[in-house]
C-alpha cells in the first residue's frame, strides 16, 4: 500500500535512524523502483556516516550538539528553556531542500535523494555564533547579542510585560530617553555612548526597571510609539493573536474540526499576490482518511 501511495507521489519524507526505512521496506532504492524520479528526503539526527551516526537524537539533543543550547541556557539557574527550536529548523531547511529538488526536476526530469541532520540544521541555523568566534575569538554566550544590540524586557504597572530592541542608531536611544523622561541619562557618563551602554548594561537595567513599574504597558507603549522606539508588548499566546496588526493581518484562523468542534491555528505566513492563504484543515485523526486512501488505490490498481 506504501509502495502504491508512492508511485503518484512526488516528494517522500522519512526522519528515522539510517537503515530503519530500508528494513521498512522504504529505502530509496526500494521507493525508486516505484518512482524513478521521487524526491527523497531522509532526516536523521546526526547524518549517514560518522561515530555518531547512529545515536538517537531529538531536540534538545540538536540543540546542544550545534552549540545553540548553551545561547539558551540561563546564566542563573541553568536548565533547558524554550520551544522545540531544532525540529522546526531541521523541517524549514529539509522543506527548502525539496522545493529546489522539485524544480530541477522540472527541468531534468530527475529524482533527488535530500539527506539532513538535526546537527547540520542547528549547525547553519547557529551560523552567527560560529561566524563571531571564528572572526574574533569570542564564544557567545546567552547575554551576547542583547547586550550588544540593546535588547531589553521589562515589566509595567500592570504586570505584563514590554520588550525594546534599540540597535546602534542614537536616535533610539534618544527617543527612549524622551518616552520615559529619562533625558538626564544623556549625560550620564555609563550610558552617553553606545560602547558604554553595552558595559554598563546592568546598571542601565536596574535604573529603567524601576522606571517601567510606574506606568501600565498600554500607556509605555503609546509613548514609545510616539518616540519612534523599536518595542513591542512581550505577549504571552493567549495574548499575540489578538494585537490589532496580527488581527487586521488575520493571523489567526480557525476551521471545523471533527474532534475540536473548532480548531483554531496560525496561518502561513506569506501571500501570494497580495493574499494571504487563510484556508486550513485541522490535522487528521489516526486513520482518519484510510477506508477513502485505501479504496481509491483499490479503484486505480483495478483500473
Amino acid at each position: 500500500m506504501l509502495h502504491q501511495l508512492v508511485s503518484t507521489a512526488d516528494v517522500f519524507i522519512q526522519n528515522f535512524r539510517p537503515g530503519v526505512a530500508e528494513k521498512l521496506g522504504a529505502g530509496e532504492e526500494d521507493l525508486r523502483r516505484v518512482r524513478p524520479d521521487l524526491i527523497y528526503c531522509a532526516i536523521s539526527g546526526f547524518g549517514t556516516s560518522g561515530p555518531a551516526r547512529d545515536r538517537p537524537a531529538y531536540d534538545t539533543v540538536a540543540q546542544a550538539a550545534s552549540g545553540y543550547l548553551r545561547l539558551l541556557t540561563p546564566p542563573q539557574n541553568p536548565r533547558v528553556i524554550g520551544p522545540a527550536i531544532a525540529d522546526a529548523v531541521t523541517g524549514q531547511y529539509a522543506a527548502m531542500a525539496c522545493l529546489a529538488a522539485l524544480v530541477e526536476r522540472g527541468r531534468t526530469g530527475k529524482g533527488r535523494r535530500i539527506d539532513i541532520s538535526m546537527l547540520e540544521a542547528m549547525c547553519h541555523f547557529n551560523l552567527d555564533s560560529f561566524t563571531h568566534y571564528y572572526s574574533v575569538g569570542e564564544v557567545m554566550g546567552p547575554l551576547s547579542r542583547p547586550v550588544v544590540s540593546q535588547s531589553y524586557t521589562f515589566e509595567c504597572a500592570d504586570g505584563a510585560w514590554i520588550a525594546i530592541h534599540m540597535s546602534s542608531p542614537t536616535k533610539f536611544w534618544m527617543g527612549l530617553l524622551d518616552a520615559t523622561g529619562q533625558q538626564h541619562l544623556a549625560d550620564d557618563p555609563r550610558f552617553a555612548e553606545r560602547l558604554e551602554r553595552i558595559k554598563h548594561q546592568d546598571e542601565l537595567i536596574a535604573h529603567f526597571t524601576p522606571v517601567f513599574l510606574t506606568r501600565p504597558r498600554a500607556e509605555w507603549c503609546a509613548l514609545l510609539e510616539e518616540h519612534e522606539v523599536p518595542y513591542s508588548p512581550a505577549y504571552d499566546s493567549d495574548e499575540a493573536l489578538d494585537d490589532p496588526q496580527a488581527q487586521h493581518l488575520q493571523i489567526k484562523v480557525e476551521a471545523p474540526s471533527r474532534e475540536l468542534g473548532t480548531y483554531t491555528t496560525v496561518r502561513p505566513p506569506y501571500s501570494f499576490d497580495g493574499t494571504p492563504e487563510l484556508q486550513v484543515m485541522p490535522p487528521p485523526v489516526l486513520d482518519e482518511h484510510g477506508d477513502e486512501i485505501r479504496q481509491e488505490l483499490a479503484r486505480r490498481k483495478a483500473g
